[in-house]
């Protein structure tokens, strides 16, 4: 077995490649002639991360053991076990990369056992460099196609990119935060977002992605509070092999599918700590090691972690892993609340109501200069997310309702006219009216709120509540 031939490409490096390129690849040729591994060598190194080769069935075996690559190559007469009969045992072990079969000697016979046998292509010998490029280059669209297909599918709200910046404000606080992703957007660096729930850490998150050189790569969000440990590792990894784990089929990791992209870690305080240790080592490395097997996968993403926790005492009551916190925290970037910038709700109610219209496809509302001056003095809990359903109900019910954010003021004019002067008083009235509508249910409270169930249950024990959900 040979040692792989690397490609100009280095996997921290993103250059301009051209259309026939695929520098995240790596390649295993399987080749008893020793001038056709030489040949495909001197052709496909340039091109991708790097080309591994092997004259037979058995050291494409132990190459494959070591290690995971994402294309190979193989002629089907081999000394020893035939390609087709390997490829056969590839796919029943698991393997779901590309492989492309090569022969001079075929026919129809061959060719139909061939493409059974789970072969993405079939080509002749002697074939010409553009012949081999193509079928490179189809295998490799649909892998983007298979991929872009899954992260779509997990992605149930997929952001769609705007011209100009989505940080909406003009305040000091919010122009810090423009400018700090305008410095970190460029750079490889991690980013750990910091900030209360609902104050649009995914926002930036994508943000520094779209301004980055990844952009043309996947976006790959993952809310590390909805597994649990033992499917977190698997999600993030994936496994090796059929039957492991209660699947019969082998299973890609969401660092697998974020290639050439981000991964976005959300409530990235939630990961266990054997997650945390893996995805220090994965971070530290670029690579991976699917649950139960013993192959390692390069990876060349860009980690991009939030929380709405103090990290630092997490890291002190033994929650968080030092190392890992420490290498998350390149770069910092923090979201403030929106009761500490209250001078860009205007310009919020003006980007939410007009995109949000549009999206409805319903007329846009007006807002009085006495419902401006109520929502300038709300405590926000919710943050701009409780803002932005806010305006979504009042959409759809035609009006902006403000007097819900005031459950206590609601059909007392005189009241509403003086306007509020306790915010906290004014928030935990709000949100236990909204908790009273919903008969109790702290899940549902929460959606409306625009916060997660944990910043509930932590304002209640704030207050000395501990409210009994049906």
């Amino acid at each position: 077995m040979n040692s792989p031939v690397s490609s100009p490409f280095s996997d921290r490096h993103h250059g301009r490649h051209t259309a026939d390129d695929w520098p995240h690849w790596s390649i295993l040729v399987v080749d008893d002639e020793e001038g056709m591994r030489n040949f495909l060598v001197k052709v496909l190194a340039p091109r991708c991360r790097f080309v591994a080769v092997a004259a037979s069935a058995e050291e494409g075996a132990e190459w494959m053991r070591a290690q995971r690559v994402d294309l190979v190559i193989l002629d089907i007469s081999l000394p020893g076990k035939n390609g087709v009969a390997w490829l056969q045992e590839l796919r029943e072990q698991g393997y779901s990369g590309e492989v492309i079969l090569i022969t001079a000697f075929a026919d129809l016979e061959t060719a139909i056992e061939a493409l059974r046998a789970g072969a993405s292509d079939f080509i002749l010998k002697p074939f010409r460099i553009p012949q081999i490029l193509n079928a490179i280059q189809q295998c490799h669209e649909r892998t983007r196609l298979r991929r872009e297909n899954y992260v779509l599918r997990r992605d149930a709200q997929p952001v769609a990119r705007q011209s100009g910046s989505p940080i909406v404000g003009r305040s000091a606080a919010m122009q810090a935060v423009r400018e700090a992703i305008e410095r970190a957007a460029p750079m490889p660096s991690t980013v750990l977002l910091t900030g209360e729930s609902g104050t649009g850490k995914e926002l930036v998150a994508r943000e520094l992605h779209a301004r980055s050189s990844r952009s043309s790569g996947p976006f790959v969000p993952v809310n590390c509070a909805s597994l649990s440990p033992e499917d977190m590792a698997i999600e993030l990894f994936g496994h090796a092999k059929p039957g492991s784990h209660g699947s019969v089929h082998a299973k890609d990791g969401l660092f697998y599918y974020a290639q050439g992209g981000t991964l976005f870690f959300d409530e990235v305080a939630e990961l266990p700590l054997p997650v945390q240790a893996a995805l220090l080592r994965a971070i530290e490395d670029l690579r991976i090691r699917p649950v139960g097997s013993q192959q390692t996968l390069a990876v060349d993403v860009r980690i991009v972690a939030a929380t709405n926790r103090d990290l630092t005492a997490e890291v002190g009551a033994g929650r968080f892993r030092s190392d890992l916190y420490y290498r998350l925290k390149v770069v910092d970037i923090h979201l403030p609340p929106l009761r500490t910038h209250h001078e860009d709700i205007p310009d919020l109610l003006d980007h939410y109501i007009h995109e949000l219209a549009s999206v409805l496809g319903v007329p846009a509302i007006d807002v009085a200069p006495e419902a401006l001056q109520l929502l300038m003095q709300y405590h926000w809990p919710g943050n701009t997310r409780e803002l932005r359903n806010l305006i979504e109900r009042s959409l759809i019910l035609g009006t902006l309702n403000v007097s819900a954010l005031y459950p206590s003021m609601a059909g007392s004019p005189a009241r509403a006219s003086r306007g509020p002067t306790d915010l906290q008083t004014l928030e935990k009235q709000h949100i236990l009216s909204i908790l009273e509508s919903v008969q109790g249910d702290k899940t549902k409270a929460a959606q409306l709120l625009g916060v997660s169930r944990r910043t509930l249950e932590r304002r209640f024990a704030e207050w000395g509540m501990n409210p009994s959900h049906p």
